[in-house]
């Protein structure tokens, strides 16, 4: 193992052992080189004459690029072309962190790891995985889950996903969730939770809420090492009053110490910016951990991604900074968010006032927030076969993934989001009767 990992895992196993028996042995031997070519450009930043760094640079020491792509870009040259840095622009990390305490007030007064930037959330995902996750391992996950985990985590790292069903009723199932913690002994868990949860647009009431966190500190009070992933990708878009509007990930903050929580999020949805690839990840203290604690942890992820991408695009960086600091930015999202909502209410009153006319063929499992909602078709039905109608009879896309159908009604103009529900019908109707 590199000294520079055995030095970090032996200050964790000083202060925080907790932290060091939750890390893979992928994640113990991580580590972000102090030495080499990094610390040494990094020393010689302010020199007269500096042939340290890989780029290259005109006689002014401007960055040299091609005016064919500078000119489309309304940014200082530095701002744009050279590498951003393992962990991200140091001032887009500190305004992310702003950005989530006034998002989440139930953080104050918590401590939290300055977020690490990844190449947007599925980088994020893939490197806090490999940082806690051997292969063998067990991963506690709900049936409805975005179809890349399987790519991202469990085929990648060769862990095995305990699920357990989304829905019980018209809400979580909390009930399940607190089987899966209490099955195969005391030890090690995992959980990957996603809201609003993509597919099925759904995000814990604020009693269900209160409900998830206290059955997580009963796990770790049972004497658990808890890993708690929170997929935060669709953070915000939520659409009713009895929904919880924060993240689990501010609830869970200095929650136990036995439990950590690790924030995976970014602007991908939250700032409709799905090509910047920019994410975060931010680690919370349990009880008793420390800054120091969670500093070696933002060492270890931004090994991850020296050792991956090597840094996440400046140019993106530097844009996300711009529009932060504009002051129509915060009306932008509101008229954004706003018409979000007006799709997702218009697509709640189809559903009322055609219940009867739906129910032969699908009905709409519960939804509350996000992109999507799902239906699960009547018995005798074929999800694929339904989709390849939609497409071939009636011009219409859907997604149907482990036995639901998928509906981005975030993509649909509210003009047509009747059409795309008389669609479904109609397409369950033909391969009901084939």
């Amino acid at each position: 193992m590199n000294p520079l990992a055995t030095a970090l895992n032996d200050r964790l196993q000083e202060i925080a052992p907790f932290l060091f028996r939750v890390l893979s042995r992928k994640g113990k031997e991580s580590y972000f080189p102090k030495s080499g070519i990094l610390a040494q450009s990094m020393e010689a930043r302010e020199t007269a004459i500096n042939a340290t760094i890989g780029i290259a640079l005109e006689d002014d020491r401007s960055p040299m690029h091609l005016d064919a792509i500078g000119q489309r870009v309304h940014l200082d040259p530095k701002r744009v072309f050279p590498y951003a840095g393992c962990s991200g622009l140091p001032e887009l990390r500190q305004q992310w962190k702003k950005l989530q305490l006034e998002k989440n007030p139930a953080l104050a007064g918590k401590t939290t790891s300055l977020p690490v930037v990844t190449c947007a959330l599925s980088h994020g995902l893939s490197i806090v995985s490999k940082l806690f996750l051997d292969p063998g391992d067990t991963v506690i996950i709900a049936d409805k889950y975005w179809g890349n985990y399987n790519m991202l985590v469990q085929e990648r790292l060769d862990v095995h996903f305990d699920l357990y069903p989304f829905f019980a009723g018209e809400g979580l199932n909390l009930a399940g969730l607190r089987e899966r913690l209490q099955a195969a002994g005391t030890g090690k868990k995992v959980l990957i939770m996603n809201f609003p949860n993509n597919p099925a647009g759904y995000t814990p009431t604020k009693i269900e809420m209160r409900e998830l966190v206290q059955l997580i500190k009963e796990s770790a009070e049972a004497g658990n090492d808890i890993v708690v992933i929170c997929d935060d990708a669709y953070f915000g878009l939520v659409y009713e009053a009895d929904v919880d509007t924060q993240s689990l990930f501010a609830y869970l903050a200095g929650l136990h110490e036995r439990v950590l929580a690790v924030k995976v999020d970014g602007p991908t949805k939250e700032d409709y910016v799905w090509g910047f690839r920019v994410g975060f990840v931010t680690y919370a203290a349990g009880k008793n951990l420390s800054e120091e604690a969670l500093r070696i942890l933002e060492d270890k992820t931004a090994g991850g991604i020296r050792s991956s991408i090597s840094s996440s695009p400046h140019i993106s960086q530097s844009l996300l900074l711009e529009a932060f600091a504009d002051p129509d930015y915060a009306r932008e999202k509101r008229e954004k968010y706003a018409l979000l909502q007006s799709r997702y209410k218009k697509v709640k009153a189809i559903l009322a006032a055609n219940r009867e006319r739906y129910v032969p063929y699908f009905r709409p499992l519960p939804f509350n927030s996000g992109y999507f909602m799902c239906v699960e078709l009547a018995p005798g039905l074929d999800g694929n076969a339904v989709r390849r109608t939609l497409i071939e009879h009636f011009q219409t896309g859907v997604i149907f993934i482990r036995g639901v159908i998928r509906l981005a009604y975030s993509a649909v103009p509210e003009t047509r989001l009747e059409t795309l529900f008389e669609n479904l019908r109609a397409a369950c109707e033909m391969n009901l009767h084939a």
